[in-house]
């Protein structure tokens, strides 16, 4: 029940900030907002407050905003063109469809932004305290465990982690005389550095050196700053977010990244109920993620996405004339098959997902 609750609450919260920015930025340049809808198919619950009608719908994974005189074709009365969508300047129907992404990447900014000034801005603990053992590795035969501190490599004392892996890495395949701090007791042990590679977050090989597989632990402290700092930082870490959020659609085309890894709204479900049994800065935390990657992905030049609309529009400001409605409508029908096929592709790799835990358990 909390991972359902979870999920809706964080689905139902980043489609009313995309969906408001479009309608705030509509209601801005004039345009009349017929719709504003949590969620696509039939009504569920709705109420009319001036020209608009509220609604929740039966399928919840979206939303959008109806403007009057938004689809092509649509019949607009001489003394309403005024309040139509299509009878507006191209730069304002363009920040009108960018409103969206760009509202969720604000949110994400503020989410991080909170986080800060109520925790403060976290760093890494640096220390020579083990993390973590790779299976099968030269640490795992010499009998590290995770949470050993190591004390001495060679004889050389060792209190933070670039020192630990400098003296390995430097060691040119040569035994390692290693002093380490278990509980009460302290060990001396023997291993052996192999030459491995070296992996980016994507897994691809950008290198070699000596290692023993180890890792180091990801403990964190949070230290005060100043209201700036914390406003700099959330920047930051949106803008981080932002740039793997693009680097990882790019390695997806590539195939560095398996088709397999995409994950639907099963996978974001399980997520959410996960971050927030591990506590609400975590929950808090992947929203402002998902927040961005909502953004993101709705920047993608496909129709029917908002990215596929601002290409229209970019197109439309060069040429100063609009495209035909047989291009638009043929583009709309490609839009609508590849958003089909990527759902459907999802929900078969969370499916599978569930079905091998289940094997597996």
């Amino acid at each position: 029940m909390a991972t359902l609750l979870s999920f809706i609450f964080v689905l139902g919260v980043l489609i009313f900030v995309h969906e408001l920015g479009h309608f705030l930025f509509a209601k801005a340049f004039g345009v009349r907002v017929l719709k504003f809808s949590l969620g696509f198919g039939n009504k569920v619950v709705g109420r009319q407050w001036g020209e608009t009608e509220y609604l929740i719908s039966a399928f919840p994974l979206g939303g959008y905003v109806k403007m009057y005189g938004e689809e092509p074709g649509e019949e607009v009365s001489a003394q309403d063109r005024q309040v139509s969508f299509a009878h507006k300047p191209s730069w304002q129907r363009f920040l009108i469809v960018f409103a969206g992404p760009l509202f969720n990447m604000v949110f994400a900014v503020l989410l991080f932004f909170s986080l800060f000034l109520f925790a403060g801005l976290p760093e890494p603990v640096d220390s020579s305290t083990v993390g973590a053992v790779t299976a099968g590795s030269a640490a795992e035969r010499a009998g590290l465990e995770k949470g050993d501190t190591i004390l001495a490599i060679n004889g050389e004392r060792t209190t933070s982690w670039l020192q630990v892996s400098g003296l390995i890495r430097d060691s040119a395949g040569k035994p390692l005389a290693l002093e380490v701090q278990r509980g009460d007791r302290r060990l001396h042990m023997e291993a052996m550095p192999e030459m491995l590679p070296i992996r980016n977050l994507f897994g691809e090989e950008v290198g070699q050196k000596y290692m023993i597989g180890i890792a180091p632990t990801n403990e964190l402290t949070y230290i005060r700053a100043s209201v700036g700092q914390y406003a700099q930082a959330a920047l930051v870490q949106t803008w981080n977010l932002s740039y793997l959020t693009v680097v990882g659609i790019v390695k997806m085309i590539q195939r560095v990244i398996p088709a397999s890894e995409l994950g639907g709204p099963i996978r974001i479900a399980e997520i959410a109920g996960q971050q927030l049994e591990a506590g609400w800065m975590n929950f808090l935390y992947f929203m402002g993620l998902l927040s961005v990657n909502l953004g993101i992905l709705n920047l993608l030049p496909v129709p029917v996405l908002d990215g596929g609309h601002l290409a229209f529009l970019s197109l439309e400001m060069l040429r100063r004339r609009p495209l035909s409605e047989r291009t638009m409508e043929i583009s709309q029908k490609i839009g609508i098959a590849l958003l089909g096929t990527l759902m459907i592709f999802v929900f078969y790799n969370d499916i599978v997902r569930l079905v091998q835990r289940w094997m597996a358990s």
